[in-house]
């Protein structure tokens, strides 16, 4: 551990003993320091660094899960109809939720504890909904770290639940195990099901709401399997399922479940999972490099004041982007 980050956790017992009841899997613990995580306080940012740390041995066992689709999908009633299933098979369940921010409040409605009534009352599922505040591919900055903590507590699937805007929310796909994208069975033609982006890193594509009209489902499903034909496989040695199911209804989840644990197998086996972790561990630390290197700019005072110039000179046109940006970075070099 970071000298400075170990001395910002040893010297205040109150959090030691927060992040001890934790590790014992106290609910109330997990929140607090979720909470602390999400804080953009530079001291709070530095004691988030610090129990991160702390807790790293205590992360990697459980089954990452991410579920993506877009609006109207039914991903809230699907989730929950899957995290009964799993409860019921002995799993511990974390629910991280992102619902997206207003560009204009930065608010956000936060209803998914709402939404999925049932699950919520279960001790077994701890649901946390997140705004993404600016943040871009579906999914809040500090979703990363909230899944640590969130394995350090005990839970055995970690499932992350995306804002659902459609084709850009990829970045959920770097931090899980395995991605599976929501769709509707009147979504699109075979145009729709072979375009790039999210399709080509889905793991596992499930036909939502398939009660509703079976024949559309059936057309959906032959539609997506000869499309992903077209792209690359997800991961070597698999070819992404494409299965119909109905979280109102409970139906296809024991299948939806068979292939994720499927997948993780195959991936866990063939030495894929250890890979794309390390991958994405990397790409972890370099977002949060990106993040920092803007945020060193806009705290230095003498940084701040060329970092204002600049933005104004960029606004009005007397500067082009590329340029002003280089010249900031030059400062580094």
């Amino acid at each position: 551990m970071n000298a400075k980050n170990e001395r910002a956790l040893n010297g205040d017992n109150e959090l030691t003993g927060q992040i001890d009841a934790l590790r014992q899997g106290d609910r109330r613990a997990l929140a607090k320091t979720i909470t602390l995580i999400e804080s953009t306080r530079n001291d709070h940012r530095r004691q988030a660094a610090g129990i991160v740390q702390s807790l790293l041995p205590d992360t990697g066992r459980a089954i990452r899960l991410g579920i993506s689709g877009v609006p109207g999908v039914g991903k809230s009633t699907f989730i929950e109809a899957l995290g009964l299933y799993l409860i019921e098979q002995g799993y511990k369940l974390a629910v991280l939720a992102v619902d997206p921010s207003s560009q204009r409040t930065g608010g956000s409605i936060m209803g998914d504890k709402t939404r999925m009534e049932r699950l919520s009352q279960r001790l077994e599922a701890f649901i946390r909904p997140s705004p993404t505040s600016g943040a871009l591919g579906g999914v809040a900055a500090q979703t990363r770290e909230t899944m640590l903590l969130c394995e350090a507590a005990g839970y055995d699937v970690i499932l992350v639940e995306t804002v659902g805007v459609g084709q850009s929310e990829t970045m959920v796909a770097g931090m899980v195990d395995c991605f599976a994208l929501l769709q509707l069975p009147n979504a699109g033609d075979d145009l729709q099901a072979i375009k790039k982006g999210i399709m080509e890193i889905a793991d596992l594509i499930a036909i939502n709401k398939a009660d509703i009209n079976p024949e559309a489902t059936q057309l959906a499903i032959a539609q997506f399997r000869s499309g992903l034909h077209l792209l690359q496989p997800s991961a070597p040695g698999w070819t992404t399922p494409v299965i119909p199911c109905s979280g109102l209804k409970n139906d296809g989840i024991i299948e939806f479940w068979q292939q994720v644990t499927n997948f993780r197998q195959l991936v866990t086996d063939n030495g894929e999972l250890h890979n794309r972790r390390q991958r994405q561990a990397v790409e972890w630390f370099w977002s949060i490099i990106d993040s920092g290197l803007r945020q060193l700019l806009e705290r230095n005072n003498d940084q701040k004041l060329k970092l204002q110039e600049t933005v104004k000179a960029v606004a009005a046109g007397e500067r082009s982007p590329v340029s002003a940006a280089h010249s900031l970075l030059e400062q580094f070099d």
